[in-house]
């Protein structure tokens, strides 16, 4: 529940830090022992698919306590034809303002906003169980799978506009942002060491986040 007044802004360049740190916070031992989301925070910036209008801050109090970011992905259908789509992750909301309202705030806010800018689907592969409120559903349900037809149980869409998928069989395709980050092991090594000291530990969101993302649907 929402006990305090908030502010949705863009993103300047005097929070990037602020924003990595908040980043590593809200997924440290979450998925894996320790993250590497402030990484790819810190290196989607000045991607070309990186979309700046839809990096997004929320602030209460005057505190920044999360942010969205968002970019460019697209569709193929079996004729080659594309369709330009976005996708968003991280989000990263503080540990401590967690499970009050205000990741779905944010991402209420976003969805208007990427809409107005004239984008009318989003994909992304995240937990169901996060999600599935916010209006995404199974792939399966829209027929978008990946090459080799898989259709993975983390990958959910979500219409901004109602049928535009439509009688078509889609291919993901995210941005090259995403592919391959967490192999740089040396890169994220270095980029953790300029923040305190975290202990890496295995914590049972991590079996859960395991099964998501080897999960496959037929």
């Amino acid at each position: 529940m929402i006990k305090n007044e908030y502010v949705i802004r863009l993103e300047k360049p005097c929070d990037y830090r602020n924003i990595e740190n908040l980043t590593r916070e809200a997924f440290w031992n979450v998925n894996v022992p320790g993250c590497d989301e402030h990484y790819l925070v810190h290196i989607m910036r000045n991607h070309k698919d990186f979309i700046p209008e839809l990096d997004l801050v929320l602030e209460v109090d005057d505190k920044v306590i999360g942010n969205v970011m968002y970019t460019k992905s697209k569709l193929v259908d079996e004729k080659g034809n594309e369709k330009q789509i976005i996708t968003f992750g991280p989000i990263s909301i503080l540990p401590e303002y967690q499970r009050q309202g205000y990741s779905k705030i944010l991402l209420e806010y976003s969805f208007e906003k990427a809409l107005n800018m004239g984008f009318d689907t989003i994909v992304i592969f995240g937990n169901p169980d996060n999600y599935v409120s916010r209006g995404f559903k199974s792939c399966k349900k829209y027929n978008v799978c990946l090459e080799g037809d898989f259709y993975p149980t983390a990958l959910l869409v979500k219409e901004l506009k109602s049928g535009v998928l439509d009688g078509e069989k889609w291919f993901f395709y995210e941005s090259s942002a995403f592919c391959n980050y967490d192999n740089d092991i040396k890169a994220i090594k270095k980029f953790d060491s300029t923040f305190p000291f975290k202990e890496k530990k295995w914590q049972p969101s991590q079996e859960e986040f395991y099964i998501h993302s080897n999960s496959i649907m037929r």
